[in-house]
């Protein structure tokens, strides 16, 4: 038996004594094994050590020997990698492409597709960008609606050769705003109508700097004008209904939408993603296309029994059932209590942990 400090704990240490929380809840019971989950755990509930038996090596080899740490895993940290590049290639295509000179396509694809292969560990709900700076919200909401566009291409069924090009669709679609003032894009309050009517042609300018480019296929060019559309027919710059918006604008629509509300921008600080879902689901009536957004919550919010979460008054839990009829409302164990979220409406999940 041997009390091991978290900075020393590995994984595979079978817990030999129940681990109480500091209120004196059981939090695990002897036998558990250590995995990365557990480590995220403890480490969140303020557990100083855990009595552990270790099967391939002993506490004393142990001591010069840390576990590495799991917050980032070597799969998400080459995804970010990819992405900080992302960042500087689409900068400097704004900037050649604001100065006159054609899209480089092809340093585009190649940049994305590197990103797009860590895909499988990119999660809509924690993924952050290590590096954010205000400045370049456009920039982060463009890659980001891009790693999500992809996603919900696949979720929603579309064939494998309109991935990668709704994934440019995602990248692009803002690019029209390289032709609107800064000065409106950037402002800290409420536009003017003329403001706002500068601000929605950004959508036209978009697709006028794309239409010409051959390698990107019309749904691309589309997404870039038609992103704004609501199925209702309320929304700009054409006011069509759902017969006429293309299913890739339909995808960046709702990928926009989330990482808009998601994102922190100089005049507003970043939503909780569960609170943004549920306006995702509210806007569907009439706004958004229901069945792409239906298929986008449920697929965003498959989590497994266990996965440990922050609720909005800070207390942390792990998630013990999943309603299908309110994903984004789960049963949540803090302590040996069930929170039920569908009932408890004042409170949301704030992030999750692991």
């Amino acid at each position: 038996m041997a009390a091991v400090t978290l900075s020393h704990l590995k994984l595979g240490d079978k817990i030999i004594e129940d681990v109480l929380t500091p209120l004196g809840s059981v939090l695990f019971h002897k036998g558990r094994v250590i995995t990365p989950k557990e480590i995220d755990i403890l480490q969140a509930y303020l557990v100083i050590s855990v009595e552990v038996e270790r099967n391939t090596k002993t506490t004393e080899d142990s001591v010069d020997e840390p576990v590495q740490k799991t917050n980032v895993p070597a799969a998400a940290s080459a995804l970010h990698e990819e992405y900080d590049k992302m960042v500087e290639v689409l900068r400097n295509v704004i900037q050649s492409f604001g100065a006159g000179q054609s899209i480089p396509v092809m340093d585009i694809r190649k940049q994305l597709e590197k990103m797009l292969e860590h895909g499988k560990s990119y999660n809509l709900l924690t993924f952050m960008p290590r590096q954010f700076s205000e400045a370049d919200y456009m920039l982060h909401n463009s890659i980001t609606t891009a790693l999500t566009a992809y996603k919900i291409a696949q979720w929603v069924g579309l064939p494998q050769k309109d991935w990668m090009q709704v994934a440019f669709a995602g990248l692009l679609h803002d690019i029209g705003n390289i032709r609107i003032d800064k000065a409106i894009l950037t402002k800290p309050n409420s536009l003017s109508p003329d403001e706002k009517e500068e601000m929605m042609r950004h959508t036209v300018l978009g697709y006028q700097l794309l239409k010409n480019v051959p390698a990107l296929n019309d749904g691309v060019k589309m997404a870039a004008l038609q992103h704004h559309e609501k199925v209702d027919g309320s929304g700009y710059p054409l006011g069509i209904d759902a017969s006429q918006i293309h299913p890739y604008a339909k995808i960046v629509a709702i990928a926009d939408i989330f990482h808009a509300m998601t994102l922190n921008k100089a005049y507003r600080k970043a939503a909780s993603p569960y609170l943004v879902l549920e306006q995702i689901q509210s806007d569907a009536f009439g706004k958004l296309d229901p069945g792409y957004v239906r298929t986008f919550v449920e697929k965003a919010t498959q989590f497994h029994n266990g996965t440990v979460v922050k609720l909005s008054d800070e207390r942390i839990g792990e998630i013990v059932f999943s309603d299908q009829a309110h994903p984004t409302r789960p049963w949540v164990s803090i302590e040996g209590t069930i929170v039920n979220l569908t009932k408890e409406r004042h409170l949301h999940i704030k992030e999750v942990i692991r």
